[in-house]
Parts: C-alpha cells; sequence; structure tokens
C-alpha cells in the first residue's frame, strides 16, 4: 500500500437497530432482527415463507416527505446510513472534487420498478411517474448521496449480488490510494423484501421456511440449518487517508488494510466447493495487508445458513488458515441480520471494526449442534480476542460467482 486508509465514520440502518450503534447493541445482546411479515401480499400471493428480517426504523419515519418521495426504499436506506455515518465523521469540510462516493446494490430498485409495472398494466402509461427510471437505476443510491453530500471527485456503483457492498470498501481504498480523492462514502444498500424475491429465493430452495419460529430460522454452521432469511438495510462507512484524517483531528476507528476481489467461474449460483476463488480472494486481502494467515485474530464469515454454502466458505478458509481455521474466533451476524444481500458486506465490516476496536467477537445466535462439516469456532456468547494488535477480516460471497475480503487492523 502507498497510503494508509482509515475509517472515521459509521452509519447503519438494520434488522437490528436504527443507527450503527443500536444495531451492534443488540447483536452483542443476541436479538434476532427476523419477523412474521405483515402485509397483505403475503397472503395474496402465498408465499411459501412468510417472514424475513426487515430494517427495525422505517425510512419515512426519518427522513423528510419530499426527499422519501424521490427515492426508492434502497436509496432511503442509503441516505439514512451515510447521514450518520457523515455526522459520525464529524462532519468534514472537504473540497468537492476531493470527495467521493463507492456505493453498492445487489438488486437496485426492485420496490419502484415492479410498483411502476403494477401502475402501467392497471392505469396506463401516463399514470407511470417521470422519476420511475431515476429512481430503479442500481445507480440511484451512489448518485443520490453524491447530490447530497456535493461529492464531485466521482461515484461508483458496484452490483456483485452478495459481494456488492464488500466490493465498494476494496475499490474505495483503491480509489483512495490513486488519489481520486481524500475522503470517500462506502458502502452498501438493499430493500428487496417483496413477493417477487421472496417467491424467487424460495423457489431455488435458498430460504429457511421455519415461518412458525422466524427468530431461530437463520442458524449459520447449525446442523439443522434449512436456508438464509432475507434482510434489508444499509451500512455506510467513511473512508480517508490517514494523512487527511489527522490533519483535520479526526478520531480513527480502524485501519482498512487490505482487500481481495475475484470469481469463481463456477456457476451461476452455487460457489465453487473447493472454494478457490474464495480462498484467493483471502490470501490477496492478508497480502494486500503484508499479513500472515497466523496475524488473524477475528473472522466475520458471510455464513448464510444454506446447507452448502457454510461447507464451501470453510473449506475455502483451511485453504488458507490450515488446522488453525478451529481456534480463530469467528462469527456468523446473518443469524441474527438475516441476509442483506448487496448491503450485507457493509453492515458487516461495520460489525467487524466494532469487534476489533472492542476486543469481542460478537456471538451467533440460534446454534443448535454445530455441523462437523463446518467447525468454524463460533459460540452463542460473545468470544474475547484478546489484548494486543487486531487483525480481522469480512467475508462476502455472491450469486454470479463474486468473492471479496476486507482485512482491518485495529488503530
Amino acid at each position: 500500500m502507498t497510503k494508509n486508509i482509515v475509517v472515521t465514520g459509521i452509519g447503519a440502518s438494520s434488522p437490528l437497530g436504527g443507527t450503527a450503534p443500536e444495531s451492534w447493541d443488540a447483536l452483542r445482546a443476541g436479538v434476532s432482527g427476523a419477523r412474521s411479515l405483515e402485509h397483505d401480499w403475503v397472503e395474496k400471493y402465498e408465499l411459501p415463507v412468510t417472514f424475513a428480517a426487515e430494517a427495525i426504523v422505517r425510512p419515512e419515519a426519518v427522513l423528510e416527505r419530499p426527499v422519501a418521495k424521490r427515492l426508492d426504499p434502497a436509496s432511503q436506506f442509503a441516505l439514512i446510513a451515510a447521514k450518520e455515518a457523515w455526522a459520525d465523521a464529524g462532519a468534514p469540510e472537504v473540497d468537492p472534487e476531493r470527495l467521493g462516493v463507492d456505493f453498492a446494490t445487489g438488486i437496485g430498485g426492485v420496490w419502484t420498478l415492479l410498483d411502476a409495472w403494477d401502475t402501467l398494466r392497471e392505469r396506463g402509461p401516463r399514470r407511470v411517474l417521470p422519476m420511475t427510471v431515476p429512481m430503479l437505476m442500481p445507480n440511484a443510491a451512489a448518485g443520490n448521496l453524491s447530490l447530497h453530500f456535493g461529492a464531485r471527485a466521482y461515484a461508483s456503483t458496484y452490483a456483485s449480488a452478495c459481494a456488492s457492498s464488500t466490493e465498494s470498501l476494496v475499490n474505495a481504498v483503491k480509489h483512495l490510494q490513486d488519489g481520486l480523492a481524500d475522503i470517500v462514502i462506502a458502502g452498501g444498500t438493499e430493500s428487496a423484501i417483496h413477493p417477487i424475491t421472496i417467491a424467487s429465493f424460495a423457489s431455488m430452495q435458498a430460504l429457511s421456511r421455519r415461518n412458525d419460529d422466524p427468530a431461530h430460522a437463520s442458524r449459520p454452521t447449525s446442523v439443522d440449518r434449512d436456508g438464509f432469511v432475507m434482510g434489508e438495510g444499509a451500512g455506510a462507512l467513511i473512508l480517508e487517508t490517514e494523512e487527511h484524517a489527522k490533519a483535520r483531528g479526526a478520531k480513527i476507528y480502524a485501519y482498512v488494510v487490505g482487500g481481495g476481489v475475484t470469481a469463481d467461474s463456477y456457476h451461476i449460483t452455487a460457489n465453487d466447493p473447493e472454494g478457490r476463488g474464495a480462498s484467493r480472494a483471502v490470501e490477496l486481502a492478508l497480502a494486500q495487508a503484508g499479513a500472515t494467515p497466523d496475524e488473524v485474530t477475528h473472522i466475520n464469515a458471510h455464513a448464510t445458513s444454506t446447507p452448502v454454502g457454510d461447507p464451501n466458505e470453510f473449506q475455502a478458509l483451511k485453504t488458507v488458515f490450515g488446522s488453525r481455521i478451529e481456534d480463530i474466533p469467528v462469527s456468523a451476524t446473518k443469524a441474527s441480520t438475516g441476509h442483506l444481500l448487496g448491503g450485507t458486506g457493509a453492515l458487516e465490516a461495520i460489525f467487524t471494526i466494532f469487534a476489533i476496536r472492542d476486543r469481542q467477537a460478537p456471538p451467533t445466535i440460534n446454534l443448535t449442534e454445530q455441523d462437523p462439516e463446518v467447525p468454524f469456532r463460533v459460540s452463542g456468547e460473545a468470544q474475547d480476542l484478546g489484548a494486543g494488535d487486531q487483525l480481522a477480516i469480512s467475508n462476502s460471497f455472491g450469486f454470479g460467482g463474486h468473492n471479496a475480503v476486507i482485512a482491518f487492523r485495529s488503530a
């Protein structure tokens, strides 16, 4: 690395809390964000899965109505998280041409798109809102953040399924090191708890069907796991060069020391069973960090709670860490939050940063009996990370064979 990159601001809106600290506190307390869906469309379409992990604070309770009306829910969550992160960073004064945006989504404005389609079919073309395309486009979140904060360096969007927002963080680091900006607003967002996505994921047998017990449905690494739980929300981080942060007296949460992005080129939805792409992404992140696998003190696993995905991730990490993988404290936070798709990597990066700051790996709830094929060191209780320097990684893997890993060192 030619420049040290630091995290100076954090924001989130999640199934566990309306802010990043609230989400972290609920995660450490073992709270589940999964709840039964109270929408008439659940019964109308006879959906086979009737629960999800919706964001606990609705955007309309936070944003001014004129602002919210111009944004798809995915962009609403992005703005909420970014505003919190910006304020947390001290609302830095920065030349607009030195402020960039790297923000991701896996699906984008699905609610806007499908609501507009319903309007077209039922009421005709004149009733389709003129803002439909600007609201549904995948780059809407990044574009609106650029407008809101006056970011003129650049505004980039990443759509790499469930690896999207981790990839946005990796690229933000590169953009800062390349001198394209002094500060970057980075992260990801998703609001896709919609009948079509639930029906589709259920059709491919990817979702848990524990309709009678939503809070215990997401159970990564547990032998009786039966699929993931849909989640929604956003996570945002303010990244900047260490030089810039120290010059303005900013607090520093952590150093972003490495990132790895690879592709499996194996299958459009299934990850490589040998974990070659995933393990290479971890190796790239550690190489960029100038670190060895022995230095890693904590891992936030992708761990979606699917029967196939969890063992594949374990095998990928065993390739890198060998038998030591069973001794590294691991957290599988989707047990609490559900799976935020394109927003999940940013939220889990935030949890990883808080873990090394507080020297405590958050609990993995709902672990009834650990699968012998996934012998991560996970626990239903928080795990002490000990004293000394902390080096942690957060993994994200997505449809299309996308792999992204980000590495953090304690400040």
